[in-house]
């Protein structure tokens, strides 16, 4: 592997990581600079998410970020990359004591601490994030919850 492609793999992930930040810090402004104009972000299985970045303006300021539980935590269990993308494996942990309508739209926070796998797929082009998506472990989050 040469230079170039390692220092292109490294960019990826710091933009990957800056976006991260910024939507932990519930800098809407500093995540949206980080993404092309016809960003696309998804949480599967919810199905929920945005297209373009007034819809992914409005996703954050309205769906994620006033419904984040109050003791989210991620850690990173693996980091996977090349040239255009990055995956993480994360074990997320937090308490259900609000609704989350990014996550579980239409369910009514059960009180319960859950940590569950998620996996997140981030695709760069030209240092800007293009396409975002995060696949969480469904049914482990739902035994978690006590909802299955």
């Amino acid at each position: 592997m040469t230079k170039a492609v390692q220092d292109m793999m490294v960019a990826v992930e710091r933009t990957r990581d800056a976006f991260a930040a910024a939507v932990r810090e519930g800098d809407v402004d500093a995540a949206l600079a980080l993404v092309t104009d016809d960003v696309a972000l998804s949480t599967l299985p919810a199905g929920t998410g945005a297209r373009g970045t007034e819809a992914l303006r409005r996703h954050l300021a309205q769906d994620v970020l006033p419904h984040r539980p109050a003791d989210l935590t991620t850690t990173r269990i693996s980091r996977t990359g090349d040239r255009w993308r990055v995956v993480d494996e994360e074990r997320v942990a937090f308490t259900h004591d609000r609704e989350l309508p990014w996550l579980l739209p239409g369910v009514a926070p059960t009180g319960r601490h859950v940590e569950v796998l998620a996996i997140t797929v981030v695709a760069v082009r030209k240092q800007r994030i293009a396409e975002h998506r995060t696949l969480w472990d469904h049914q482990g989050l739902l035994t978690g919850l006590g909802l299955s």
